[in-house]
């Protein structure tokens, strides 16, 4: 069971940093065909397996005083952040006009909007058999793209359209995830990826932001009823892509495995880094598609930065409203400082 259990922790990390490093190749799609190719392949997976994930640790929706747990962890960091942000975009970009608008969510932070409403979702969708409710949030999430005004706004367009991997991720069981783990999985999880990785190579049209979920039909294509069978041939991309991922997950305790709780100071502090790249002169560097591996190392570090126990203990109040870390590295550093103190007083008395 605890082995399970950190297959989670190691599953996270390793999505949170594909997620930094997808968000570093972004600026980058447009100068090799190469990269466009391996972002498109990682969009395929790494935001819905973390909402699948998110989902599965979503059981406990129906405990007293959830909702307002949720609430807390999810809302009240959206707003201040939503308040950050902001302030860092205005002086980032030099914009004339310095406005805060709570119902359009900054860049990544659509998802703590779109996770909260998935919780208040399941008050309808978990009294449903497994197969029923999932089919009806499939029929919702395609047929939504049709209206036109639901966009990135309050982030209703990701809501609907990723809900059914986070509905998946519920129903699912260690049971279930389990048979992942044997080597024809693993060997065929491998060629999958592999042979998406080639598809999109020789495919180089096809137009990434439908792994996006956040625009309708009629900002991806001319609207037609064919939108939503492609909006569909998506889905079960990414289904199978999921579980190719999560097939190649270690279940044992690791290095890393701790790192992987720390996964939401990641997705909330890595756009400073990703805004400030983008803007700089400094990916310019990487344009070659060799140094793009040199990008995935600095997506690591700074995944392994942004995990910390240090940078937890500072961000701690403004993420989790808590200052319990805080306050212990405050502890440290007085003690650290007290014995550097005891220390230079007493070489300045041998002298």
């Amino acid at each position: 069971m605890r082995q399970r259990d950190y297959f989670f922790d190691n599953a996270k990390f390793i999505l949170i940093a594909f997620v930094v490093f997808g968000h570093l190749l972004k600026t980058l799609v447009n100068d090799n065909e190469l990269i466009y190719s391996l972002y498109k392949t990682i969009y395929t997976f790494h935001m819905p397996a973390f909402i699948l994930v998110s989902g599965f640790f979503a059981k406990g929706f129906y405990k007293k005083g959830y909702l307002a747990t949720i609430t807390k962890k999810l809302i009240l960091p959206y707003i201040i952040f939503q308040v950050i942000y902001t302030v860092y975009y205005y002086y980032l970009y030099s914009e004339s006009k310095l406005t805060v608008d709570f119902l359009d969510p900054h860049w990544s932070l659509w998802f703590l909007i779109s996770l909260f409403c998935w919780n208040i979702m399941l008050l309808g969708f978990s009294k449903l058999k497994p197969a029923a409710g999932i089919l009806l949030s499939l029929l919702i999430a395609l047929l939504i793209g049709y209206v036109d005004t639901v966009s990135n706004y309050l982030s209703l367009s990701r809501t609907f359209v990723f809900f059914p991997m986070f509905l998946i991720g519920y129903h699912l069981s260690k049971d279930h995830i389990k048979h992942l783990f044997t080597f024809k999985v693993r060997s065929s999880a491998f060629v999958i990826m592999t042979v998406v990785f080639i598809g999109f190579y020789i495919n180089p049209d096809i137009n990434y932001k439908w792994l996006l979920g956040s625009k309708p039909y009629s900002e991806l294509e001319t609207t037609s009823f064919i939108s939503m069978f492609k909006r569909l041939g998506f889905y079960g991309l990414s289904m199978i892509m999921v579980f190719s991922f999560l097939a190649f997950i270690p279940r044992g305790q690791y290095f890393f495995t701790k790192w992987g709780k720390q996964t939401l100071y990641v997705y909330l502090l890595h756009g400073f880094f990703v805004r400030f790249f983008r803007e700089s002169e400094i990916h310019n560097y990487f344009t070659n598609p060799e140094k793009f591996v040199m990008l995935a190392g600095i997506s690591l570090i700074i995944t392994i930065i942004l995990s910390s126990g240090v940078i937890a203990s500072i961000a701690q109040p403004i993420i989790e409203l808590k200052v319990s870390r805080t306050k212990k590295l405050a502890q440290y550093i007085r003690i650290y400082f007290k014995l550097f103190k005891k220390r230079w007083q007493k070489q300045s008395s041998t002298y």
